[in-house]
């Protein structure tokens, strides 16, 4: 998994021109570790099939 992450992150920074000096790369891949764990949580989460979502969102 870890040459997709850096295929990943080359390719998006691509994609995106946004330049990534080698420096960076250590912290945007942690970050994005972080974020897939946590992503993960969230998909791994079980719900009933009956769960109606939010009609109003609000702050």
């Amino acid at each position: 998994m870890a040459d997709h992450l850096d295929d990943y992150i080359n390719a998006v920074a691509r994609a995106m021109a946004l330049p990534l000096e080698d420096d960076w790369r250590p912290a945007v891949r942690a970050n994005l570790e972080v974020s897939l764990r946590l992503a993960r949580l969230v998909d791994d989460f079980p719900l009933p099939d009956d769960v109606a979502s939010a009609a109003v969102y609000s702050t």
